[in-house]
C-alpha cells in the first residue's frame, strides 16, 4: 500500500513539475493584468487580418512637437526659377527665439564652407587657391563681390539648402537654425566691409573709394 502511494506520489510531482502550463491560472485582477486601454506601441496587425483598416502612422504632413518646421518652397525643377526668385523675400522666423551665436556661426562656416569660400570670405578657399587648387573655378566671393553682398538673405537660404550651380544642398549637414547661423555670418561681415569692390558679371574689377 505504501508502494502504491509513493508511486502515485512520485508520478504526480513528475507532472507538477512539468514546464507546460496546461490550463491557464486564475487572475485575481485581470483588468490590472490586461489593458482595456488602447495601447500605442501595441501589435495591432491583427486588426488588418480582420478587415480593420488601422493606421498608426503619424498624419501626412504633420510636424512632430520639437522638430523644425520644414522650408516651404520646394527645390526649382531643372530650368525653372520661380521659387529661387521667390525666396527673395523669405526671412528668418524662428519660433523658438534661439539665439544666432555668431561665434558658433563662425565655426559652422569654417567647417563646411571655407574649404570653397575661404576663411576670409574672399572665395579662395583651400580647393581653388589662387587657381593652384583642385577647383579651377573660383567659388563665390562672399564679401566684397556686390552680387553676394546684395543677394537677400532668403536666397541665400534657398542655396544652402537645395544647393545652385556647383554647390551641393547643405541640409544634410546642417540644420535649419544652423543654416540660418551661418547666412548672418557672412551678412555680419559683408556690413563691416562696406561697399561692394567687385561686380560679378564683368571680368574686370571695378575698385571704388
Amino acid at each position: 500500500m505504501k508502494f502504491s502511494f509513493l508511486v502515485l506520489l512520485s508520478f504526480f510531482l513528475l507532472i507538477g513539475c512539468d514546464d507546460i502550463q496546461r490550463k491557464p491560472g486564475k487572475i485575481y485582477m485581470p483588468d490590472m493584468a490586461y489593458s482595456r486601454a488602447y495601447e500605442s506601441y501595441a501589435d495591432h496587425s491583427f486588426l488588418a487580418d480582420s478587415g480593420i483598416n488601422y493606421n498608426n502612422q503619424p498624419v501626412t504632413g504633420s510636424i512632430a512637437r520639437d522638430e523644425e518646421l520644414p522650408f516651404h518652397l520646394s527645390k526649382d525643377i531643372a530650368g525653372d526659377t520661380t521659387n529661387y526668385v521667390a525666396s527673395k523675400t523669405y526671412k528668418y522666423n524662428d519660433d523658438s527665439s534661439k539665439a544666432l551665436d555668431l561665434n558658433e556661426a563662425e565655426r559652422l562656416y569654417l567647417i563646411n564652407c571655407a574649404i570653397c569660400h575661404g576663411a576670409k570670405l574672399d572665395g579662395n578657399g583651400p580647393l581653388y587657391k589662387g587657381g593652384d587648387g583642385p577647383y579651377p573655378a573660383k567659388p563665390a566671393t562672399l564679401v566684397g563681390d556686390v552680387k553676394y553682398e546684395s543677394m537677400p538673405e532668403g536666397q541665400m537660404y534657398y542655396s544652402v539648402t537645395y544647393g545652385k550651380n556647383l554647390m551641393g544642398s547643405y541640409a544634410s549637414q546642417l540644420s535649419k537654425t544652423q543654416r540660418w547661423a551661418v547666412i548672418k555670418f557672412i551678412k555680419s561681415k559683408q556690413v563691416k566691409v562696406g561697399t561692394p569692390t567687385i561686380v560679378s558679371d564683368s571680368t574686370k574689377s571695378i575698385a571704388k573709394k
